[in-house]
């Protein structure tokens, strides 16, 4: 399991990276949304089957990933609430899964992810009790985001 928190973490902090030159305009929004494509292309591609505990463990990776990526492009687009109350939001994205509107859900959680990009913490009472299913692994992606924010900062320097 472990090797799939390091995929993820990697994959999060190429977001991040993206999001970085963004930030410093070495690229422009589209360039920026084009790279987070290209990332979305390569990580949540439909992968051959190789046994049932790997497949549900990429399944899992993947789905996090989504609210990650799905994040960093609401981001780039300016379309959230620099300063939202986090615990309505995600009660909100629940009601939508709850809902069958997955897609209204999703764009909760880039809502809220792309605050967490912006400097916005999730409070812990505000993760609990969230029942398991999309909207709970999608915010996996966005603690991810928050955890690579609060370590090293190597993903803000220009290396390419």
């Amino acid at each position: 399991g472990e090797v799939f928190v390091n995929m993820e973490d990697d994959i999060i902090l190429a977001c991040l990276k993206v999001i970085a030159k963004f930030d410093r305009e070495h690229l422009s929004g589209e360039d920026a949304l084009g790279a987070i494509a290209d990332l979305r292309g390569i990580v949540l591609a439909e992968i051959e089957p190789i046994s049932e505990d790997i497949d549900l463990m990429i399944d899992s990776l993947q789905t996090s990933l989504m609210g990650g990526i799905a994040a960093c492009e609401c981001y780039v687009e300016g379309d959230f609430d620099p300063k939202p109350k986090m615990k309505d939001i995600i009660k909100s994205a629940i009601d939508a899964e709850a809902a069958d509107d997955v897609q209204i859900a999703m764009g909760y959680v880039a809502q809220i992810g792309a605050a967490v990009i912006g400097g916005k913490k999730i409070p812990k009472k505000a993760l609990e009790d969230i029942p398991y299913g999309f909207v709970a692994e999608w915010l996996d992606g966005i603690e991810s985001i928050a955890a690579a924010m609060v370590g090293a900062d190597s993903y803000k320097k220009d290396d390419d």
